[in-house]
This record gives structure tokens, C-alpha cells and sequence, in this order.
């Protein structure tokens, strides 16, 4: 163990308690429950904006693993907060899944069922259950891991589909968000579905959910990752490629996060393979490594097109995925991607004053002028990033 790698996990524990205080802080939304649907840059809230799933259920999920690490009971009230508040407003107990959004009141907003909100609740109900062994947690994330097999899953091609009507009809805008291309099948759900189903197995050892992220894994083999180890990003239902786009970030998310379900599973040659395709995959995202130290967001050199922002989520990725890498191979130049990646991240992501990380910076290194806190914002991200970046400094001990 280096000094150096000691001095990170330090700065990195830091981080993490001043992430925390943040959320802790400005999301409870002490008028009308659960918390904030949005935060600006300068920390004030918007009283008046939507509230989503997925933000909810991620920041469940933030809250139970920071009980989880470092014990704080306002972690853990904060985590009851969240639960409640998540199966009381955003659950649907007439067809089980989970309401795209809510007002600000808490009424209900959009019905639709996006498969990817529901693997996000699935995600935090599981995180929920491990802290506190609540039954009600653990009965709603296999109801709903039920729901995605009996509604999403495409048993003739292999995979999900990704959203419906709120009783399960099908519906014209598959989207996720208005960036997004309109087809059946994403790379972004598929890797959060398996993020989910693998968070449910290590508290529920049901041999269809394992069997469920052993096919994901296959899926992920066969059809999402590119001869070039890089992501696939949309395609249609029987798994043709519709876009020729790579993202950095999820490139990098997944060589750590599919290694990690992996691993889950306790088979030796299943872990092997992902171990191979984890080394080959962060190699493949160092392509949008820049001297600066950052990863870039996307490009599609297709297009003759390169995005060059730098979002607070990519770095946070970054982070984990090479660290994981070096753990894996123990060359050290995986090892200084992280060094460079960190030093950027505090130069230009951090709010030192205020607190929390900006969206981003375009590249002039100006600051993104979005939100801290909203519908596409959470601490997921980086807080995650901290505890998965401490936990295998930690092992490297």
C-alpha cells in the first residue's frame, strides 16, 4: 500500500462525508414528503418541480449503503424517508411496477412504466433490506423483479423491452428522456436491470432471479459489447444496432459494474470470463481519456461527432472502473487514470464552498449551468464511487 493510494482513500472518505452532509441538508422536502424534485446550482430548491422514481429510488439506495459503511443514524432515518415514501407514492398497487413521476404535492403526474425506473427501485428496496431486514422492503423488490419477467422480458430474442403503459399495454414512446432514440431495446436499462437483479440476489438467492443475470450477462456478450469492447447503445428487438454512438462513461461503468455481478453469482469460470472482458472493456474507455485528466462523455465519430463536456457521473465511473482494473492487473497506469481523473474532478467538479458536484463543464471548463440535485441528478453516483473506491483501497491494505 502506497502512500499515495493511502493519501486518495483519505481525500476520497472526505468527499463522501461532504456528499452526504449535502443531501442530508438541501433534498428532504420537509412540506410535502420524500424529498426535492430539484436543487439548483446555488443550492435552492425548486418547491415547485416534478418528483421521479428514479431519483427517489437512488437516493433510498444512497442513503441504506451509507448506513451501511459508516453508520450514521441520519443515514438510516433518511433511508426510512426515502422507503416510505417511495412504496407509498410511487408504487403501484393496482398493476405493481412504479409511477414515472409525481407534482410536487406528491399526486400523480406521469402513469407510464419505464423498466428502468422500476430496476432502480428494485435496486434501493434491496439496499433498504439489508440495513433494517424489513419485510416489506424485500416482498416489494421480488414483486416487482416479477413484474419486469412477466411484462418486459422478450423470451423469443432475449432481453427487455423498455416501457409500457401503466397496465402493461404497449406504448409508441419508448424513450427515457428526450435525447434518446425511440427503439425497443437499450444497453441503458439492460445494465441496470442486472444491477438490480444482482443487488435483490445477494439477499434472495432464488435460482430464476440467478439464472435471469446469468442470461443478462450472455446478452451483454452477445449483442451489447462491440468487437471493439466498447458499448452498443439502442437497438431493435431482435438486436440489430441502430446507432453507431460510444459513451465513455457507461463504457467505464460497466467494465467495474458487470465484473461485479459477475462476481456476485460465485461462479469461478463466469467470474474468469467477466474478469477478461472488464480489463479489455476499460482499455477500450481510456480511447476518451483527455490530458487534462478527464473522460469525455460520448462521441460518434460516425457522425463526425465528439462530445466534449465533462459530466460529474463519468468521472464518478471513471474512478471505480480503473481502480478495478488495477486491482485486476496491477498495472500501474490504470492506477494513474484514477490519480488524473480525481485531480480533475476537484479542480473543476466539486463545489468546494457550497458543496456537492456541478453537472459539469463544457469544455472552456465553464460550468454547466444545471441543476445539482434533480430528475437525471443524484448521489448515486459519487457517493458510490467513493464507497466502491475506498472498499478496494481498503482490500488492497
Amino acid at each position: 500500500m502506497t502512500n499515495a493510494l493511502k493519501e486518495l482513500h483519505e481525500e476520497i472518505k472526505t468527499e463522501a462525508y461532504r456528499i452526504l452532509n449535502w443531501w442530508r441538508r438541501y433534498a428532504p422536502d420537509t412540506v410535502h414528503g420524500g424529498f426535492y424534485g430539484e436543487v439548483n446550482q446555488h443550492n435552492h430548491s425548486n418547491e415547485l418541480a416534478d418528483k421521479g422514481s428514479v431519483l427517489h429510488a437512488r437516493i433510498l439506495w444512497t442513503f441504506s449503503t451509507a448506513f451501511r459503511k459508516f453508520g450514521a443514524e441520519q443515514d438510516m432515518e433518511l433511508a426510512h424517508r426515502a422507503f416510505e415514501y417511495l412504496l407509498t407514492n410511487f408504487y403501484d398497487k393496482t398493476y405493481s411496477g412504479v409511477y414515472w413521476s409525481l407534482t410536487n404535492t406528491g399526486e400523480l403526474k406521469n402513469d407510464r412504466k419505464q423498466i428502468y425506473a422500476i430496476a432502480f427501485a428494485i435496486y434501493g428496496f434491496s439496499e433498504y433490506y439489508k440495513i433494517t431486514g424489513n419485510a416489506k422492503a424485500l416482498d416489494a423488490a421480488i414483486s416487482l423483479y416479477q413484474t419486469i419477467e412477466n411484462y418486459s422480458r422478450d423470451f423469443d430474442h432475449g432481453g427487455y423491452f423498455e416501457a409500457f403503459t401503466r397496465d402493461w399495454k404497449t406504448i409508441e414512446d419508448l424513450r427515457l428522456s428526450e435525447k434518446d432514440r425511440n427503439d425497443p431495446k437499450t444497453m441503458n436499462t439492460h445494465l441496470h436491470i442486472i444491477e438490480a437483479y444482482s443487488n435483490l440476489y445477494l439477499i434472495w438467492k432464488e435460482p430464476h432471479l440467478k439464472q435471469a443475470i446469468i442470461d443478462l450477462l450472455d446478452i451483454f456478450d452477445k449483442h451489447i459489447i462491440h468487437s471493439s469492447s466498447h458499448l452498443s447503445l439502442f437497438f431493435d428487438k431482435v438486436w440489430n444496432t441502430t446507432s453507431s454512438g460510444v459513451s465513455y462513461g457507461h463504457d467505464i461503468e460497466a467494465a467495474w459494474l458487470l465484473h461485479e455481478c459477475a462476481h456476485i453469482l460465485q461462479e469461478e469460470t463466469i467470474e474468469k470470463k467477466w474478469e477478461t472482458k472488464s480489463i479489455l472493456m476499460a482499455k477500450a474507455a481510456s480511447e476518451g481519456l483527455q490530458p487534462d485528466g478527464s473522460l469525455l462523455h460520448e462521441s460518434d465519430l460516425t457522425l463526425n461527432h465528439i462530445d466534449t463536456h465533462r459530466e460529474w457521473w463519468v468521472s464518478a465511473e471513471g474512478m471505480v472502473g480503473f481502480l478495478n482494473a488495477y486491482v485486476l492487473t496491477k498495472d500501474q497506469t490504470y492506477l494513474d487514470k484514477v490519480y488524473r481523473i480525481w485531480e480533475f474532478t476537484k479542480s473543476h467538479l466539486l463545489d468546494q464552498e457550497s458543496g456537492e458536484w456541478y453537472w459539469g463543464v463544457e469544455d472552456d471548463y465553464s460550468k454547466m449551468k444545471e441543476y445539482k440535485m434533480g430528475f437525471w441528478k443524484c448521489p448515486y453516483h459519487n457517493l458510490r464511487a467513493c464507497i466502491e473506491v475506498m472498499e478496494r483501497i481498503e482490500k488492497l491494505m
